[in-house]
């Protein structure tokens, strides 16, 4: 009891090992084998996992990657994308504190992410590529870029950008052809030379009927070419016969105006008039939505032809907004006057279900002005934004849609909007999160379009090595989304006949299935409520594409600038996988570690003590009873 009263400590050592770490990362994706290394990948592989010597020097993790890195050393080469410079952004991270040299097995081809040959001053860890490609550089004709337009107008023309390249030592002739269902549609003679081997390429063609029109662009290829994959690239348009035509009445000069007209003109199927009230009276019919930014009186005469023309808006109102006309004229909505302004931001109703809204954090962006006071409706509305103010959310919409026998409508209460535009680019460097946002209301408001208890999106065209996904919804009769009902989609082939069926998963609100498995074809699809009488059917297309066949070469340059930034070396995997063992094994930099870890033990935790006092209590007690002492 003396000794727990005292407690004294110990001190326990013990010593450990630790060996440095092997990554091995292999290239999973299908250009290894188009180059017609996959074998030799396989092979070099096996013999670096097997060998003693790296076995006894280090601890070995394997890897694979395309799109993702895997913890796995089985490899197929049937990955559709290639990013390299996430997979070594990846282990960095797994091994940021560890002696871990990476061994990386690939033909240096990437189809998206950050150039890694810049990745140097990320990563710690020594890299030693082994290239599974052909060095040589052979004759060839490439499509480097094909632009084109989503869509074009019927009897319009509509333009194609073509960026053509040319590898090799003498000068050559070629032609840029346009094709649609085997047709010419437009040529071009091209001249290229060692010194002139890039072409920019315009050429206008004409939207002749109606629909998706899938085209090829081809440069006709040289005899000597080894890969002609590279000279065809298809691409789709899609030709409608009309464009979506927004009016915007404002009695006052403010930014948003100009946010507003830019953001909804960033893309080309719709088109914005600003106007002042009085101009606005005779015009609103040749429009499919209004936008009424901040009304006052003069909006009078504006509110009556929308009445009669029933006419779908969308109402943003701020500090110079005079509610009290807006309370009389209309009858959907109202809000208190009471001359005190204040600053609100959004918060994300992710149960919003007339459309799909990508999760965006509004938390982070500017807040908007508007008067003091609660928006109250007096018709049936959907939130997409709810108030916060100083971080505290409320009841309060600040972005709401709601509709009012069948005329489609939305109201966002504050103004400045033209900062959540500007805050799009700041963080992302284009507009594209916000347009996108703000091109999905305007969609659904200008749509005439009465409300369905099934929707299904989709595109009307995919491009291959693309994300393929249906989406769906389905209400009640009540119109309330459904969320215990059982979608399935019956996905038909045009060209095979083959029909196949797929359960819709619930995810956020919505019904999806990918269909990412499916080859480049015309298809038509149908999507049905089990048990119910409902579906909906339409058609998509598939456009040929495999950017994991765009390539000739191993990236021998940027493999080798990675290596010497990182302090690692080159090998190729026809080289003996000898020469890559002996240069790690004597590398001095990867040694093992010992290591020794000291405990502080207090005698109080010694379990021992636990039992020895246990014992001789009991021992005590017993002799004690044993001699009638107690």
């Amino acid at each position: 009891m003396l000794l727990l009263i005292i407690n004294p400590k110990f001190k326990q050592k013990s010593y450990y090992s630790e060996k440095p770490i092997l990554t091995i990362a292999v290239d999973n994706s299908s250009s290894v084998a188009e180059l017609g290394y996959d074998e030799k990948v396989t092979s070099i592989l096996n013999e670096l996992k097997n060998s003693k010597e790296l076995q006894n020097k280090f601890e070995i993790d394997a890897y694979t990657f395309s799109k993702e890195l895997k913890e796995s050393d089985s490899v197929n080469f049937a990955g559709s994308q290639t990013n390299i410079s996430k997979a070594l952004k990846d282990i960095n991270k797994l091994y940021k504190d560890a002696i871990a040299p990476t061994i990386l097995i690939t033909d240096g081809n990437q189809t998206y992410g950050n150039d890694y040959q810049f990745l140097s001053s990320k990563i710690k860890q020594p890299i030693f590529p082994v290239i599974a490609g052909d060095t040589t550089t052979y004759v060839d004709l490439k499509i480097d870029q094909l632009n084109a337009n989503k869509y074009a107008y019927l009897k319009n023309k509509f333009p194609v950008e073509v960026i053509a390249t040319y590898t090799g030592n003498e000068t050559i002739q070629t032609n840029l052809i346009l094709t649609a269902n085997g047709k010419r549609l437009a040529s071009k003679a091209l001249t290229f030379s060692p010194t002139d081997n890039s072409k920019v390429v315009n050429l206008n063609v004409s939207a002749t009927k109606i629909g998706v029109q899938t085209l090829r662009a081809t440069l006709t290829p040289l005899n000597l070419e080894k890969n002609t994959q590279n000279n065809s690239r298809y691409f789709a348009v899609e030709v409608i016969d009309q464009k979506v035509k927004i009016a915007l009445v404002s009695d006052i000069i403010h930014p948003d105006l100009g946010a507003l007209k830019k953001s909804l003109e960033s893309n080309e199927l719709r088109g914005v008039d600003i106007l002042k009230p009085n101009e606005a009276s005779s015009k609103l019919n040749d429009y499919q939505l209004v936008i009424l930014y901040q009304p006052n009186r003069k909006f009078s005469e504006v509110y009556q032809n929308i009445k009669s023309l029933e006419k779908n808006t969308l109402t943003i109102t701020g500090l110079q907004t005079d509610w009290n006309f807006l309370n009389d004229i209309q009858t959907s909505f109202r809000k208190d006057d009471l001359q005190e302004t204040e600053e609100v931001q959004g918060q994300l109703n992710p149960n919003y279900t007339n459309f799909l809204i990508d999760a965006i954090d509004f938390s982070d962006y500017p807040p908007l002005e508007n008067m003091f006071g609660d928006l109250e409706f007096n018709v049936a509305n959907e939130v997409i934004l709810k108030q916060t103010i100083s971080g505290v959310s409320t009841d309060s919409p600040l972005l709401a849609t709601y509709s009012d026998n069948n005329i489609r409508a939305a109201i966002l209460a504050g103004e400045n909007i033209w900062r959540w535009r500007a805050n799009s680019f700041l963080t992302q460097e284009n507009f594209i999160e916000f347009d996108t946002f703000l091109g999905k209301l305007v969609q659904y408001l200008a749509s005439n379009k009465k409300r369905e208890r099934l929707t299904v999106g989709y595109e009307s065209f995919y491009y291959g090595n693309r994300e393929i996904q249906l989406t769906a919804q389905y209400f009640n009769p009540s119109y309330e989304f459904d969320a215990n009902v059982n979608l399935t989609a019956i996905i038909k082939n045009k060209d095979t006949d083959e029909t196949t069926t797929y359960p819709m998963l619930l995810n956020a609100g919505f019904y999806t299935v990918d269909l990412n498995n499916l080859p480049p074809a015309s298809y038509n699809f149908t999507v049905r409520a089990e048990g119910k009488n409902i579906r909906k059917s339409g058609s998509f297309k598939i456009l040929e594409f495999d950017i994991e066949k765009q390539f000739l070469n191993a990236d021998t340059e940027r493999l080798q600038a990675i290596a010497a930034k990182t302090s690692g070396k080159t090998f190729h995997v026809n080289d003996n996988s000898q020469n890559i063992i002996s240069e790690l094994i004597n590398d001095q930099r990867f040694k093992t570690i010992e290591k020794s870890n000291e405990k502080v033990v207090s005698l109080i935790d010694w379990k021992y003590l636990l039992a020895f006092i246990a014992i001789f209590l009991a021992l005590e007690w017993f002799l004690r009873k044993y001699y009638g002492l107690i």
